[in-house]
């Protein structure tokens, strides 16, 4: 296969003055592409801000020969956002690309989290991706073509103690993603989703002793960031896991169900044809056809229980 290249492509990384988004601006720079590092420079709980983490990113990238600035704009506002896109198209001219990967963690158990700690993350995950993203979204209309990459987590698609704040936010993108790739197909936009695994300042205190030490470096996530953003990947409305070396697939799914009659069902007819509902023999992947579409049509063809 030839070498997967960015000439003449702009990309946005927020986040990108450490961790993963540090190493997708890296190669990105080093296939090619001119880059927008962005870094708030805060703390992990998003306290604080500065400017050397980004500038440090964009220095190197420049001693290797690469074409990259800065910008500093938080994502968790509107004006943060355009910023953050409005410096693309000052020093570029355009955007291609848009990797939304900033975030904060503010973890306590759903009993005691208080407002502002839930406020704080959704702000920054998902407002930051609504923010950055619809200011991007609409050059990219204007130009007709696109590659937007969404951050998701095995928080938000499989739950984690002390995280509802995060995985509500990380979820919240996925149904953003969703539309996203509906709206932007005819514009030539591709709208994906990652949900990445290592070890970051995001998850240095966490207890992953079990893992080869060379498995837990950002650098094993990147090879998937960089093809989704990439020309040459045509995938859309797709997660992809990428976690420790290991990468997958991760899918909206729903089983056949079952038709209950053209008239109200009764509680107890519902919970008679419980495993017809909810079980998870013969599961179907999100396809091309609407899944109420699907269910109705298996209605008219007579597909109901007595």
């Amino acid at each position: 296969m030839s070498r997967i290249m960015f000439e003449d492509r702009v990309a946005v990384v927020t986040g990108a003055g450490g961790g993963l988004g540090e190493t997708y601006a890296l190669e990105l720079a080093r296939r090619g592409c001119r880059v927008v590092v962005n870094d708030l420079g805060s703390a992990r709980d998003g306290t604080g801000g500065g400017r050397t983490m980004a500038d440090e990113v964009v220095d190197r990238i420049r001693e290797e020969g690469g074409e990259a600035t800065a910008n500093y704009d938080g994502v968790h506002t509107k004006e943060g956002g355009e910023g953050i896109i409005q410096a693309a198209l000052n020093e570029y001219g355009k955007i291609d690309i848009l990797i939304h990967n900033a975030g904060i963690l503010r973890d306590r158990s759903f009993a005691k989290m208080e407002e502002n700690e839930w406020r704080s993350v959704i702000e920054v995950h998902l407002n930051g991706a609504y923010y950055v993203t619809r200011p991007a979204f609409r050059v990219m209309k204007e130009s007709k073509y696109g590659r937007i990459l969404l951050t998701t987590s095995t928080s938000g698609l499989f739950g984690n103690f002390g995280q509802a704040n995060y995985a509500a936010a990380k979820m919240g993108q996925i149904g953003l993603m969703h539309v996203l790739a509906i709206e932007g197909a005819k514009y030539g936009i591709k709208v994906n989703a990652i949900s990445p695994g290592a070890m970051t300042r995001m998850t240095e205190d966490l207890d992953r002793t079990d893992l080869p030490e060379v498995s837990r470096d950002p650098e094993h996530i990147t090879a998937a960031a960089i093809y989704l953003v990439s020309e040459s990947c045509s995938q859309t409305n797709s997660i992809i896991h990428a976690s420790y070396g290991f990468f997958g697939r991760v899918q909206v799914a729903y089983n056949p169900g079952i038709f209950l009659g053209e008239e109200p069902a009764s509680v107890e007819k519902f919970a008679e044809h419980w495993d017809d509902i909810a079980g998870v023999e013969n599961m179907k992947v999100q396809g091309e056809t609407p899944y109420l579409l699907t269910v109705l049509k298996k209605a008219s063809e007579g597909d109901t229980a007595n």
